[in-house]
């Protein structure tokens, strides 16, 4: 379990690509200073077990469930990542409860200027627009992030300047492709109260 709120940003340093798998390496010393083999960590969103630890590198292998349901894919070497260790029992829950399991692709269709920050529009699949709603989370590649409008084809947030400075997010341009986990109560409400989620 984790909190959308990024520890740190990490440097992609290696990639292999055993058997059709990935083996993703990523230089980070905050974030490896108090890790151990089997840890999980959210990698842009997407939960991962570490599956070797080099100094300040952790090393995770992606398989192919994961690989084709986020843009870990896309990754190459020099790239930045959020990273998120998983949640303690004494650490404060200061974003909302993101799992790692990301939901969807969505695909970046504005960048504009927003006094110190930006507003960002992410265009989303049914499936996922369909659990958001105004002012309601959602984990965008890892960063929990208040939906601020939404439309027909997606929503739009809008990212203060701390989240530019702290996180990849200050990078995104039209076009880009982006991990995106809703929020998990909305699940829960939609499995208990059927009929409750008007569905696309």
């Amino acid at each position: 379990m984790f909190t959308g709120i990024v520890r740190e940003r990490g440097i992609v340093v290696a990639l292999e690509r055993p058997g059709g798998d990935l083996r993703l390496s990523v230089d980070a010393p905050m974030t490896a200073s108090d890790a151990d083999l089997g840890d999980s960590v959210s990698v842009s969103g997407a939960c991962l077990t570490i599956a070797a630890l080099d100094s300040n590198v952790i090393s995770f292998d992606v398989v192919r469930e994961t690989l084709s349901r986020t843009r870990l894919g896309e990754l190459v070497e020099g790239d930045p990542v959020n990273i998120e260790p998983a949640l303690r029992g004494a650490d404060q829950l200061g974003g909302h409860f993101v799992q790692g399991h990301v939901d969807g692709l969505g695909i970046v269709s504005s960048v504009e200027p927003e006094g110190a920050g930006k507003r960002v529009w992410v265009d989303a699949p049914p499936d996922i627009l369909r659990y958001c709603v105004e002012k309601g989370s959602i984990a965008v590649d890892g960063v929990s992030l208040t939906i601020a409008q939404l439309g027909e084809r997606g929503f739009a947030v809008a990212l203060v300047p701390y989240t530019l400075e702290e996180t990849t997010l200050d990078s995104l341009r039209p076009g880009n492709r982006v991990n995106l986990e809703v929020d998990l109560l909305a699940k829960y409400v939609e499995k208990l109260v059927p009929g409750t989620i008007r569905r696309g």
